[in-house]
């Protein structure tokens, strides 16, 4: 299928390019176009209004609120003008890293405090007027020393934790490990961090909410890169050689639109992003498991669809290789061909088509032994694969050649597949109504093989598929002579309809013929084996004469490499074909 693409613009001043290119082919950016505009003080101040409003996106945009926070409506935010509503998202932020960082300090204070308890200050203070000082002390358990108590008027605080000790000294000191006094009790510490924290809690509400108004904000955005665009397409020729503007464009597939945004966040460089529309022409990636991607360069070799387009590449994996493998039609052929891949993949400048040639060779095999041929030799008659001769293709079908009916039953599910493809496309791009006169074709010759296929098998009696076959046509005559265009003449629609009969009745019958060339090339390839076996056997004789086995092993070898070799050119060029037409 065909990979959705996301456009990404990027502005920058002058000398902010740096790496810029190389960062952005490493992303994996493709069809990257630069440009550098002449730019005064007004376009620069209106760089930095965007850059500004880049910046408050994409920190809305990273707010996390915690789970469970309710919702401020930001209705009232929603009216006030662009200029007003990017201050309030940019207070609310502000205030927001503010309280983060206040609430560490706090937090850090509190968990201190919380170990000398809830004291009072004043009367620390007369305690200290009086001439008594305090020492606050705090210490390692393995460096306190209990017979301190007998010498200094010595309280422990706290010894909890077990690690540490904390302890207050009354009068004269020399003890080590003195720390500060606590600056406030832990009451007024622990009232301002829970204050704090419903500061915080209100503002993730806030946040929460102009979240909603994230969309206004990218419009804002837009319509003010829109404004630096017209501004700049119209500025003097006369600006500072060396005062530019550049701006980059690039397409990138939306799968990796995360990691994309991840690393333009992290370079803190200005860009917007949308989905890519048909008519700015973006890149066509595919976007397939690995067995498809295999058939990519066969499609390239057509030509990449159309954007809004369709991928027939799932489609040419599994037809070419089946069509690939009835145009060789021997199992020893296809053996050959997987020698040929595993000998690729040591070869560096043609290891990357060794899978395919793999994938090609094993259906070769496949298809080559349900054909029952090995080297042009029939070997449904070998005793060894007598007990499962039943699944051999037989010689005959119906009185004709097996592998030729086989070759017109495929090209015919082939053609009715395509057109399948071909309505649901139309559809896609012209709507329903705008696709009657397609779905009149299709349900014509698709519904009448399948109506037809159903009666042979004696499924439905002959007055039932008579009916069938009446409603398929009476609604597939609407839309092809009277529907295939609703906004045209009934007339024109019956003429159109008409000349639309002739050229599909007459190219539909070669359609199928055309896929004979299965069955032809097959059995040229065949029969032309054959005469190489017979060759050799007639130098060979009866095999008395030993020497006469080295010209018999020369012609079959050479031989039959020579036919390989143009059967498979024969088997690449003709379903490759079959598969684009």
């Amino acid at each position: 299928m065909i990979a959705p693409m996301t456009r990404y613009n990027f502005i920058l001043l002058k000398g902010e390019e740096s790496g810029l290119l190389d960062n952005l082919q490493e992303m994996g950016l493709m069809d990257i176009t630069r440009s550098a505009k002449p730019v005064d003080n007004a376009s620069a101040e209106r760089l930095a209004a965007i850059e500004d409003l880049n910046t408050l996106l994409r920190k809305l945009k990273a707010f996390k609120a915690p789970e469970g926070t309710a919702e401020v409506c930001a209705e009232s935010e929603s009216v006030k003008d662009g200029a007003a509503l990017a201050e309030s998202v940019r207070e609310a932020l502000t205030e927001y890293d503010r309280i983060g960082e206040s609430l560490k300090s706090l937090s850090k204070e509190t968990a201190t405090l919380r170990v000398w308890g809830d004291y009072s200050p004043e009367l620390l203070r007369s305690l200290q007027d009086a001439g008594i000082s305090l020492h606050f002390h705090c210490l390692s358990a393995k460096q306190f020393q209990s017979s301190w108590a007998a010498d200094y008027a010595l309280s422990v605080i706290d010894d909890s934790d077990k690690s540490h000790i904390w302890f207050v000294v009354a009068g004269s000191d020399d003890l080590p490990g003195e720390i500060a006094a606590p600056e406030r009790p832990l009451s007024v510490a622990e009232s301002e961090l829970a204050a704090t924290t419903s500061r915080k809690s209100a503002l993730e509400s806030r946040l929460k909410g102009l979240q909603a108004l994230i969309p206004e904000l990218e419009r804002m955005r837009d319509e003010a890169v829109s404004r630096l665009d017209l501004y700049l397409a119209g500025v003097s020729g006369n600006a500072v050689a060396e005062d530019y503007v550049l701006t980059f464009e690039g397409f990138a597939p939306q799968e990796k639109e995360s990691e994309i945004t991840a690393r333009l966040d992290a370079l803190g460089v200005l860009y917007i992003k949308e989905d890519a529309k048909v008519e700015e022409n973006p890149p066509i990636a595919f976007k397939n498991n690995a067995f498809v991607r295999m058939f990519e360069m066969l499609t390239d070799m057509y030509g990449r669809p159309a954007y809004n387009g369709f991928d027939p590449t799932p489609y040419i994996s599994i037809f070419f290789m089946l069509f690939f493998a009835f145009c060789m039609g021997d199992c020893g052929y296809g053996l050959v061909l997987v020698a040929v891949a595993l000998l690729l993949k040591k070869a560096d400048a043609f290891k990357s088509l060794a899978p395919l040639v793999l994938a090609l060779g094993v259906a070769t095999v496949v298809v080559g032994f349900l054909f029952h041929t090995f080297f042009s030799i029939d070997i449904a008659d070998w005793s060894i694969f007598a007990p499962i001769k039943g699944i051999f293709l037989p010689s005959k079908i119906m009185g004709y050649d097996g592998t030729m009916v086989l070759s017109l039953i495929v090209g015919i599910f082939h053609i009715c597949l395509a057109l399948i493809v071909k309505t649901i496309m139309a559809t896609k791009n012209q709507g329903f109504l705008g696709s009657l006169g397609t779905w009149g074709w299709t349900l014509l010759i698709v519904g009448g093989i399948i109506v037809g296929g159903i009666s042979l098998a004696g499924v439905l009696s002959s007055e039932v598929t008579q009916w069938v076959i009446i409603v398929l046509g009476v609604l597939s005559g609407l839309g092809i002579f009277l529907l295939n265009d609703l906004h045209r003449n009934p007339l024109k629609n019956i003429g159109s309809g008409l000349w639309a009969t002739y050229n599909t009745v007459t190219g539909l019958l070669g359609d199928v013929l055309s896929y004979l060339r299965l069955y032809a090339l097959g059995l040229a390839g065949c029969m032309l084996g054959l005469a190489f076996n017979k060759i050799g056997m007639m130098v060979l004789g009866d095999g008395a004469d030993w020497y006469l086995w080295i010209p018999f092993v020369l012609i079959v070898l050479v031989g039959h490499t020579l036919n390989v070799a143009m059967c498979a050119l024969g088997a690449f060029v003709h379903p490759l074909r079959l598969n684009f037409l």
